[in-house]
């Protein structure tokens, strides 16, 4: 068993190998639990592409104590609380938060559902046409495909810039046998992490999981193929639709979560493109009126990353737009960030590290996915300190290394020539 700094959270780990972590809330009047499996999009090779997310939506459809999709939900929502999952490229999240007192029916159900799926044939078959909806809602909508380009454009030919939930074909060719097979190679014992917050107790969290907490297959994790190294491709992914607004995401190579540099790189994308007093929304918006929507993010994976700004804005602007956030990202490698501003910024950061884990699904998710993930722990105490580190000469020479990779761009709009685009991205 581990307990945390200050006794902030404890951890078991079963025999299974299944870890276990609590982190206690007493005050609060809720419970929040997550099932949390090291699988996603990544570990799909591309005739399988978007099984783990389809596996993801099969585990509602009915297991041995819930045997429907209805008993499922109503036995959560009957208490009034929530059920939901999320599929990723390196994890795959199954949660509920229920009131204090429920918290065993929370396990009970969570444990049943993954462990015990049934994964009937004929809902198999009806959920394939669920997910293909899914996908068609997703690139019918510009805002959201284009983050799938930006993927593409980043790690070409490669599961990471895959989409998540794959292609109508392959998801049209999902079988029975095809599921049970990648839940036994990745639901394994030492392949997931039980994350609880809440007013409830780290005996108690164990009293209820250890007697329904299974596993699908045994051994140790599955490696992901490894992301790939820099090439010559080809740096735009243009798609000439008609649209309304111009839909464009540009970025650069970024940084892992085991990166030294990664909190370096999250201050720097705090100041280029996080809230209405960062320069991007300052510069485009306030000062230029070029864009309603432009902001920036970080992309994290085990052995990857991306830097990336999202502009949103009336076509016939959209080259002056992307050139305007070029320069500010640029502009970062080439001056030093002032005291003030860097201030500002961590204090953003921190703040809103703090207000996200007021909230008892929040701070379960939060270490949950850390030990998962990187199998290890950062207290928010210690987020903080490293973030107080970052000095301007860090942005600085974190701003230079991202941009050393070269720009990359995906564009959604009413867009016949590529160059206007590509010319922006040359150093």
């Amino acid at each position: 068993m581990t307990t945390g700094a200050d006794g902030a959270y404890r951890l078991t780990r079963l025999p299974s190998g299944a870890r276990i972590i609590t982190a206690p809330m007493r005050e609060r009047a809720s419970v929040a639990i997550a099932v949390m499996f090291a699988v996603g999009s990544r570990y799909e090779q591309p005739e399988n592409a978007g099984i783990a997310h389809f596996i993801e939506h099969m585990v509602f459809k009915g297991s041995r104590r819930y045997p429907t999709a209805k008993s499922i939900s109503e036995a959560i929502e009957g208490v009034g609380g929530v059920l939901n999952a999320a599929t990723d490229k390196e994890a795959t999240l199954f949660w509920a938060k229920v009131p204090v007192g429920k918290f065993a029916l929370a396990a009970d159900v969570l444990c049943d559902m993954i462990f015990n799926a049934s994964l009937d044939t004929t809902e198999l078959h009806k959920e394939r046409q669920v997910v293909i909806e899914e996908l068609r809602m997703y690139m019918d909508n510009p805002q959201d495909y284009v983050q799938t380009l930006f993927d593409e454009v980043m790690w070409p030919d490669h599961p990471l810039g895959r989409d998540t939930a794959g292609t109508e074909e392959t998801v049209k060719a999902f079988e029975r046998e095809d599921c049970l097979r990648y839940l036994h190679e990745h639901y394994r014992g030492d392949n997931v992490v039980i994350s609880v917050s809440g007013a409830i107790e780290h005996d108690e969290v164990l009293a209820a999981l250890e007697p329904i907490v299974g596993a699908w297959g045994d051994g140790a994790r599955l490696q992901a193929q490894p992301a790939p190294p820099r090439r010559e491709t080809p740096r735009l992914r243009l798609l000439n639709k008609r649209t309304e607004q111009a839909n464009i995401m540009l970025g650069t190579e970024g940084v892992s979560y085991l990166d030294e540099d990664r909190f370096a790189a999250d201050m720097l994308n705090a100041v280029l493109g996080e809230g209405m007093s960062s320069r991007l929304f300052l510069s485009l918006r306030e000062e230029q009126g070029l864009a309603y929507d432009v902001h920036s993010f970080t992309i994290k994976h085990r052995d990857a990353g991306a830097l990336g700004i999202y502009v949103g804005c009336e076509p016939k602007r959209g080259a002056k737009a992307a050139q305007a956030a070029i320069a500010e990202l640029t502009g970062l490698a080439e001056r030093r960030v002032d005291d003030a501003e860097l201030t500002k910024a961590r204090e953003y950061s921190k703040g809103r590290l703090v207000l996200q884990l007021e909230g008892t699904s929040s701070l379960c998710n939060y270490l949950g996915q850390q030990e998962l993930l990187t199998d290890e722990i950062l207290l928010p105490d210690e987020v903080v300190r490293r973030i107080d580190a970052v000095s301007p000469d860090d942005i600085m020479r974190v701003a230079r290394r991202l941009l050393d990779g070269g720009l990359r761009a995906a564009v959604i709009g009413p867009f016949r020539q590529p160059e206007r685009f590509e010319s922006l991205l040359v150093s």
